[in-house]
């Protein structure tokens, strides 16, 4: 790791016993991708604490004494922004955080809610377009950077090799999504966390519940759904990793399908799991997409 720091620190322009001699910003993201996404631009000169962490549900957060004290340290916090933390600028403000603020999504054109929601509200997740995450890393690059100035190529430096690995993520995506069939891609999933996504890449997902977990869904528009999958012959569902599989297993059942293995959308799998990175959940999910998506109408 050192020999890494080295050579980024030498292809930046900076000394690496200056880097070393600088104090690592204290940076303290919302959720788990945003704790990553830090990770991935700052290395080994940032420390990152994560709120919301792997498996956990941002929607249904509730802050503790330990993440209002890490706040109060921090050089920076990262936050998505949409509404979906909406909780951070009161938590920061509680907590008498005076480092900056990194609105991740500053610069993303927001979509309305879709399926099974309030459809005037703003779909916060918007990092399921790999085309927008590369937005969030020039937002939290610019923020570390102004947190410490001396070490602003590195973090420059790591961000442009990281731009890079997401531009040829995106292309992978779009390249996978179009060798399936138009009329074979939706997807099920159980709640609606993948507008983005199917905005992007040309995939129809519908969710029983909308874009927030804390919304039940209603009898009518599970039976819907049901009618839905029937007719149009879905045979895969999907839960999500931070949620209850209950519902989604119970739908798979009464429409004659089957319940896929966990995706993940609003939270990365734990160290050592398919979905530890951004780039691993993306890549995990297309895969179990695309997999379905080839059964659907047969």
């Amino acid at each position: 790791m050192k020999k890494i720091l080295a050579l980024l620190l030498i292809l930046s322009g900076m000394p690496f016993h200056a880097a070393a001699q600088e104090k690592p910003v204290e940076a303290v993201a919302t959720f788990s991708v945003l704790g990553d996404l830090t990770k991935q631009i700052g290395g080994d000169l940032v420390n990152v604490k994560t709120l919301v962490g792997p498996d956990s549900d941002t929607h249904t957060f509730r802050a503790t004494p330990a993440d209002s004290e890490a706040l109060s340290r921090a050089d920076v916090m990262v936050e998505n922004g949409l509404g979906l933390d909406g909780w951070a600028d009161r938590l920061a403000s509680a907590s008498r955080f005076k480092g900056r603020v990194a609105l991740a999504s500053q610069g993303v054109v927001a979509r309305r809610a879709g399926s099974g929601g309030d459809e005037k509200a703003v779909d916060p997740h918007a990092w399921q377009n790999v085309a927008n995450v590369r937005i969030y890393v020039r937002n939290i690059m610019d923020a570390l950077s102004k947190a410490r100035p001396a070490q602003a190529k590195f973090f420059q430096a790591r961000a442009s090799a990281y731009d890079e690995e997401l531009r040829k993520l995106d292309e992978w995506v779009k390249a996978e999504i179009s060798s399936v069939p138009v009329e074979k891609r939706k997807i099920i999933t159980s709640h609606d966390a993948f507008g983005y996504f199917g905005a992007a890449y040309g995939v129809d997902f519908i969710a029983p519940q909308g874009i927030s977990t804390e919304i039940e869904p209603t009898a009518f528009q599970v039976a819907k759904l049901v009618e839905q999958m029937k007719a149009e012959k879905v045979k895969r569902v999907f839960f999500e990793n931070m949620a209850s599989s209950k519902l989604i297993r119970q739908l798979a059942k009464d429409a004659g399908a089957s319940a896929g293995e966990p995706v993940y959308s609003d939270a990365l799998s734990k160290a050592g799991g398919p979905a530890a990175t951004y780039v691993d959940m993306v890549r995990h999910n297309v895969a179990l997409f695309k997999e379905a998506m080839a059964l659907n109408g047969n």
